[in-house]
């Protein structure tokens, strides 16, 4: 948990992802198309990548992916990033991350 908590505190928009999950692709393109270039950290290029799987998990993360961070907060994953987005709230959230 502590190398989830550690990425996620040192990158503004961080999300969790897995190489073979198509959600997490559309969350991140979601987030290119919105103005933001999150961190993108694969947990299955990474050999700590069961542990952290499971570090999301117990955060609340289900399924563990994609799990987003903004400022260090976690968001949640692929339904509350769609129902921000909906509502109109996403872009406040990313609103300090947006590039100029």
């Amino acid at each position: 948990m502590d190398k989830v908590q550690k990425l996620a505190s040192e990158n503004g928009v961080m999300i969790f992802s897995k190489s073979t999950c198509c959600l997490c692709y559309a969350v991140s393109i979601l987030f290119r198309e919105l103005g933001v270039n999150p961190y993108v950290h694969e947990l299955d290029h990474d050999s700590d990548g069961k542990e952290m799987d499971k570090a999301l998990t117990k955060m609340g993360c289900n399924p563990s992916v994609p799990a987003v961070f903004i400022g260090g907060k976690l968001i949640g994953s692929t339904n509350e990033i769609m129902s921000l987005h909906l509502k109109g709230s996403l872009v406040q959230l990313l609103n300090p991350y947006m590039s100029v």
